[in-house]
């Protein structure tokens, strides 16, 4: 089942937005449209965005779909999915912006401990009906353009109950944007997300190959939960989905142990077809008065000298920061070049973890186990295809370990001999087909 926002319905003389919905009975390869659409008409042009998910405990499906230029998010019921009811609306809330876009309401477990080396173990999951209600807006995000809020809160069947008014930004960079929620997930279990990774800002002006004929990518899919923070309750944490089945190696490409006031220095040119690479750092014994250093990582290209970087302070007010201005491939005055965050130090464990993706054209950062993440797009005329990691003036018995690993790109195992992929989209009557770079071949 598909619940859909089309713009114009010309078939329906729709000139408004409206919701509809659509049924599969090939597993969603196809889809056909309810003959009695649209299900909810308001006759406005700035009504959309729904998303669905059944509520057992009213045996209810729920809607939530963004009234956009009232700031608004409409919450709707019904027993069928054809018929709705109009619930409850949840306004003006956080950043206002242009407009609400995009809205998600997910059940999300909560974490008893976050400090643990691996938090998202079974274990370490205490329970809650803790709901968040996930609103994208645009433009109107502090870095300019388009950004995703979140608001914790209770939710019973018809009415949602954020526990404060805080506007919690869920990413510190600046291209990630309309996150969605896969449905179907355990309310107990991490719930998984998706992004689109860009800007409204210049998404349509960034770079792209003469055969290709699209632009910008998904952000990783992610694992999120909320957990209690230092600074504040019901953080969502957000880390990447296991990416080890797609490691080109059972083994590190790299590591080291003792990395503190050190460095290590990794081309992977050749070993990494796919120019995919992940590393974990781990920082150990920091003191928790007077601590300085820091730690960076740069990804650089050998032919054209091009860098994206990144690093930490562990002194003052404890920044984390990233750079993406040593890349020449698009020039744009929205592309802001460089964003920050702060990040305490974990009292409990004395300890800064860091985890990077970085693939062609698209970095993620996650720290302290996904208290902080950012994604950030870059252009580079040159491929990246070396990792320098390096700590400078550590506290004495500082400890910093490293491990870097490739990543096998996920279009190889679908090529033919030729290194083409074929698709499921049709155009004309041809079927379109896409090699191993993105280019179409019909």
């Amino acid at each position: 089942m598909s619940v859909l926002t089309p713009r114009q319905d010309p078939e329906m003389h729709l000139l408004n937005m409206a919701q509809q919905i659509a049924y599969s009975t090939d597993g969603g390869y196809t889809f056909t449209k309810y003959a009695n659409n649209p299900v909810i008409s308001i006759n406005s042009t700035q009504f959309r965005d729904p998303k669905v998910i059944w509520y057992p405990l009213t045996q209810q499906w729920v809607m939530v779909v963004a009234y956009a230029q009232e700031f608004t998010i409409g919450f709707y019921t019904s027993p069928n999915l054809t018929t709705w009811t109009h619930a409850s609306n949840f306004s003006r809330y956080g950043l206002l912006g242009l407009q609400y876009e995009c809205p998600n309401l997910v059940q999300m477990p909560m974490l008893s401990n976050i400090s643990i080396e691996n938090p998202l173990e079974d274990s370490n999951f205490a329970s809650t009906d803790m709901f968040i209600l996930y609103i994208s807006i645009n433009p109107g995000a502090p870095l300019g353009g388009s950004i995703g809020q979140y608001f914790p809160g209770t939710f019973n069947g018809t009415h949602f109950t954020p526990v404060d008014q805080a506007a919690r930004i869920a990413d510190f960079g600046k291209d990630n944007y309309a996150t969605q929620f896969f449905y179907g997930i355990p309310a107990t279990s991490p719930q998984i997300s998706i992004a689109w990774a860009s800007n409204w800002q210049y998404a349509q002006v960034v770079p792209t190959g003469q055969l290709e004929g699209f632009r910008s990518v998904m952000s990783l899919p992610r694992n999120n939960v909320l957990a209690n923070t230092t600074r504040g309750d019901y953080t969502l944490v957000s880390l990447p989905y296991d990416l080890s089945p797609l490691y080109s190696s059972t083994s590190s490409l790299a590591n080291s142990t003792s990395l503190a006031n050190s460095s290590l220095l990794y081309d992977y040119s050749s070993t990494v077809p796919s120019g995919a690479v992940t590393f974990n750092m781990t920082v150990e014994n920091i003191p928790l008065a007077n601590a300085s250093g820091t730690a960076n990582f740069t990804f650089l290209s050998s032919v054209t000298g091009e860098s994206v970087r990144g690093g930490f302070y562990f002194g003052g007010d404890t920044p984390f920061w990233i750079d993406r201005g040593y890349i020449r491939g698009f020039e744009n005055p929205f592309f802001t070049d460089k964003f920050s965050t702060n990040n305490l130090i974990n009292t409990d464990t004395q300890a800064f973890r860091l985890q990077v993706v970085i693939d062609r054209s698209i970095l993620e950062v996650f720290l302290d186990n996904g208290l902080r993440s950012a994604t950030t797009t870059f252009f580079a005329e040159g491929m990246l295809d070396t990792l320098l990691i390096s700590t400078r003036e550590l506290n004495p018995g500082v400890q910093v370990s490293a491990e870097v690993f490739g990543l096998n790109s996920a279009w190889a195992p679908l090529a033919d001999s030729n290194g083409t992929i074929a698709g499921n989209i049709t155009t004309s009557n041809q079927r379109v087909r896409r090699n191993m770079m993105g280019h179409i071949r019909l």
